[in-house]
């Protein structure tokens, strides 16, 4: 008799902590997937504003004869505009280039309409993410215009409010979504660790009474937890790794190339796991602690 109440015990005791270590493993998934989409996001953000490109001209009226001096004093000024702190990248574009660029442009394949080179040579800048803030660009283009050799800054400032403010609006609300998420990880996991301690108060009670130290009686559950959060966290994380290696594989791109970042995440997700069920369990625990036997049958 007696051996059949410690195997029901035993096999109570694992289904408890089968149920703990799946319920911290799917609500961190779900956490660490979020993470995984604000991360490439806040990547994919960067990348379109990069697109957003100002146009920086040089003087076009000169005289042929200059035109290798010039051409030199240009090379100079798109060396300066690299190094501004403004600037992401830079491409110069000749005075060749910009006319084979606008034949492709209009469509047309004969030099009949171009005698000669009517479009000025500029520079093509891409601008750091955090100076496409639009109270931040007009600064930008005044650090580039300031620039020896360059008469004039071109840029189609409606377009990059516009994108800017629709890019910060969607990240604000995957930002939400992730805030929401580890609320909810919290609330779930806590609840799934007062279960199982719920479970063990007359335990608890019981070493208590014949003289236990509160910390002597901690100490089990706080190492059991750790335990579980990591086994729970550890499975979140490579159900994780799985469905995104499936996800990107199947579209073909990898997104952000930046492994810290995804080093970063895995710590974050297992660092919540343990720390909410190590908090969790120690709370439980101590409500149970402080408790009468009486009240016992009515928590």
């Amino acid at each position: 008799m007696a051996k059949s109440v410690d195997e029901f015990n035993k096999k109570r005791l694992r289904s408890s902590n089968i149920t703990v270590v799946i319920s911290i493993a799917l609500v961190l998934f779900l956490l660490g997937l979020m993470g995984l989409i604000l991360i490439n996001a806040q990547k994919y953000s960067d990348y379109i504003k990069e697109q957003l490109v100002v146009n920086a001209y040089f003087d076009e009226n000169f005289d042929a004869k200059d035109s290798a001096k010039i051409a030199k004093l240009e090379e100079e000024t798109f060396k300066k505009v690299q190094t501004l702190a403004p600037v992401k990248k830079a491409t110069y574009i000749t005075r060749d280039m910009a006319a084979i660029e606008a034949k492709k442009t209009m469509g047309i394949d004969s030099d009949a309409l171009f005698e000669e080179n009517i479009f000025p040579s500029s520079i093509e800048v891409a601008l750091k993410p955090e100076y496409v803030d639009p109270a931040k660009i007009d600064g930008a283009i005044k650090i580039i215009k300031s620039v020896p050799g360059i008469v004039d800054v071109k840029n189609d400032s409606t377009l990059m409010v516009d994108v800017y403010n629709n890019l910060s609006r969607i990240l604000k609300w995957i930002l939400g979504f992730s805030i929401l998420f580890l609320i909810l990880a919290v609330v779930l996991i806590n609840n799934s660790i007062r279960l199982k301690i719920f479970s063990k108060r007359f335990i608890i009670k019981t070493m208590q009474l014949v003289g236990a130290k509160r910390r002597f009686i901690l100490k089990p559950f706080i190492i059991e937890a750790i335990i579980l959060g990591a086994i729970g966290s550890t499975i979140g994380i490579l159900a994780l790794g799985g469905v995104w290696y499936y996800f990107t594989s199947q579209i073909g791109s990898a997104f952000v190339q930046d492994n810290n970042q995804y080093f970063w995440l895995i710590v974050l997700v297992l660092g919540v796991g343990v720390f909410i069920s190590v908090l969790s369990t120690i709370f439980a625990t101590w409500r149970f602690l402080k408790s009468n036997v009486d009240d016992l049958y009515y928590s």
